[in-house]
């Protein structure tokens, strides 16, 4: 797993984005994160990592530009929160015409209306699971908004994600490294403790998946 870190395009590297990038490192992941939360295109952009890097080199001041960590953590969760409310939005907008078109070979009405009993179920609790998974809190936000789900119990739930989430993995990188001596060779232990992080990221939705296994198999 960390290989395939190492092995990322340089432009969506989390350690080049935040050591090369002088002032605009911080401005970048901010925008990063917003996307990544909420717009379309931002499916593939490497959230987790970038938070969790964020707060290790920020607990280290060896990245010139990163902004201190107690900058950080409230723009990050701003960045998180707004990126999804502009996902819901967008849903909300395109919404309306997936009611009115015509059933064909890949979209059925009735995908739209499982998804809305789906979260008038248990909503909330999905929105802040999705959250921490990658490519799913992508598109969450824009499904919620098409199924019609409430924007105050969304945005609630929205919140909560986003400050588990953004502060959450940024604070365990701060922790790391503010544990790590600086005499240790910090570079070696960064892909391999940032893919345990990725890798983590994906057990809330296997316990969702496990959970859905179990009712259909119930009803």
């Amino acid at each position: 797993m960390f290989a395939l870190l190492a092995l990322l395009p340089k432009w969506l590297d989390p350690v080049d984005i935040i050591q090369n990038h002088g002032t605009l490192s911080s401005w970048i992941i901010v925008g990063i994160i917003f996307a990544e939360c909420g717009l379309l295109i931002g499916f593939f952009l490497p959230g987790d990592s970038l938070l969790f890097l964020a707060g290790f080199f920020s607990a280290k001041g060896t990245a010139d530009g990163l902004w201190p960590w107690y900058v950080l953590l409230p723009v990050l969760f701003v960045a998180a929160f707004l990126g999804s409310e502009c996902g819901f939005l967008i849903g909300k907008r395109i919404g309306p015409s997936l009611f009115h078109r015509k059933d064909s070979r890949f979209f059925k009405q009735s995908y739209v209306l499982k998804a809305h009993d789906y979260f008038e179920a248990r909503g909330q609790a999905a929105i802040v699971i999705g959250r921490f998974v990658p490519v799913v809190r992508t598109f969450l936000p824009v499904v919620v908004g098409v199924v019609g789900y409430e924007r105050h119990k969304f945005s609630i739930a929205n919140a909560l994600g986003a400050l588990i989430w953004a502060v959450g993995v940024t604070t365990l990188g701060l922790a790391l490294g503010n544990v790590l001596d600086e005499a240790i060779n910090v570079d070696k232990y960064i892909y391999p403790v940032t893919a345990v992080v990725v890798v983590i990221s994906f057990i809330p939705v296997m316990f969702e998946v496990r959970r859905s296994r179990r009712h259909q198999r119930a009803s």
